[in-house]
């Protein structure tokens, strides 16, 4: 047989075994080789050499139509073959066999979209990254806790299941309300699942979050434990300043490039300004890190945390008052900076200050008080100082007022004023 000749016609017959397959080879333009043995099985060898097994037949309109039926690397000859000679007689019958295979693959794709895993990676992951602020820390808390239910069917992921998953982060000792925020997570992304058809029904739709006391004592710097902090600071600071001073004076000798200079009056570093700002407006660490210039107003003594940088994705504006006032505007100046009001050394935002944090409170002598408590802090001392709660929640940038209440016993004697308003009814 002339093979130039049936290439440059893009058409030849042959019968579709093995040896005929392993020798052909692609051309430049797409190719089809005829069975000879079974009538409209056909083999199209593109120019890539990728090879694929075909029926072409009429329905019963005498449309003249295509199926796919596989490649060659996933059927040998005589298996397309057979599917081809079924699929002859399913048209015979008049079964409209394209239909039928869009069902299937319908169906395949459906399931696929119905395990926890199939679910994230092809839907859930892409729209919750890009629509959802927090959505790369929600595809992390999903796959960190529900690793163990990524085969499971949407549906099969049911109230037991979760509560055995709940009872062992208890005994872990794991927190409540960690447990109830890493539980949202995959309730979220079953409510989307529910929403665009994935699944009829949610299936933790009554499933309750663990009871949580909202009213536990928060933390807060006693008033010498908040001296022995700004001491520490200001020691550390003191510190630094020196090392420099020493470290200049090291690099001077060797006529090395010198470090700009700091006076006993700088500040060492980011730490202190960032413990006296959150100190006196309750920042949230995530808000500090990637405060800008352009969002503080110094003239106009307020800060603006925009609702892109925001827990709750409200923007709100916070007045600066002496201290917040003084330590930014010093800092300014000594810092120069226009970007953001903390940079790394890499000129991004820092993603933790754990070891320095944790240095100064070694120095302070202070325990059980985490970065976080600073804004805790923040708004114990404004409710003690009689500060409206609904004022200190829009301080503070909370939703609504459920959050805030848990500083509410700290208010100057106001269930015993309440009460004794009872003793002038009955006089």
């Amino acid at each position: 047989m002339d093979l130039q000749w049936t290439y440059r016609n893009r058409a030849m017959k042959n019968k579709l075994n093995q040896s005929t397959i392993k020798g052909l080879e692609p051309a430049d333009k797409p190719y089809e080789v005829y069975d000879t043995e079974t009538n409209g099985f056909i083999l199209r060898v593109q120019p890539s050499g990728a090879m694929t097994y075909y029926l072409s037949y009429r329905n019963h309109e005498r449309k003249r139509l295509r199926y796919r039926i596989g490649s060659t690397k996933e059927l040998s000859p005589t298996q397309a073959r057979d599917l081809a000679k079924a699929l002859v007689g399913k048209v015979a019958a008049g079964e409209d066999i394209q239909t039928a295979k869009k069902h299937v693959v319908k169906k395949a794709e459906d399931n696929r979209f119905k395990t926890l895993t199939g679910f994230i990676e092809g839907k859930y992951k892409d729209w919750v990254i890009n629509n959802r602020k927090s959505g790369y820390y929600t595809i992390e808390t999903i796959e960190r806790n529900f690793s163990q239910l990524n085969s499971r069917l949407l549906n099969d992921i049911n109230p037991w299941v979760i509560e055995k998953w709940r009872t062992e982060r208890l005994k872990a000792g794991i927190a409540r309300s960690t447990i109830n925020r890493d539980l949202a997570a995959l309730k979220s992304a079953l409510s989307k699942a529910v929403e665009w058809g994935i699944i009829e029904n949610h299936p933790l739709a009554k499933l309750k979050p663990l009871k949580i006391d909202h009213k536990l004592k928060v933390r807060f710097l006693s008033k010498s434990e908040e001296l022995r902090l700004r001491e520490a600071l200001i020691e550390r600071d003191r510190g630094i300043v020196k090392l420099r001073d020493n470290g200049n004076k090291w690099r001077e000798q060797r006529n090395y490039h010198q470090l700009p200079q700091l006076t006993l009056d700088s500040y060492g570093d980011h730490l202190t300004v960032m413990t006296l700002l959150s100190l006196n407006t309750g920042l949230r660490r995530g808000e500090m890190f990637k405060l800008s210039w352009s969002d503080v107003q110094l003239k106009s003594k307020t800060l603006t945390i925009g609702g892109e940088n925001a827990k709750s994705g409200l923007t709100r504006h916070i007045p600066l008052n002496r201290e917040s006032l003084e330590v930014l505007s010093k800092w300014k100046a000594q810092t120069f900076s226009t970007g953001l009001v903390f940079p790394s050394k890499d000129g991004k935002p820092f993603t933790t200050i754990k070891r320095s944090w944790g240095s100064l409170l070694e120095a302070a002598n202070i325990t059980g008080f985490r970065w976080h408590d600073l804004r805790h802090d923040f708004a114990s001392k404004l409710v003690m100082a009689g500060v409206p709660l609904n004022t200190v929640r829009e301080l503070l940038g909370h939703r609504d007022l459920t959050t805030t209440l848990r500083y509410a016993h700290l208010a100057p004697d106001h269930k015993a004023e309440a009460v004794e308003k009872l003793t002038k009814l009955h006089l």
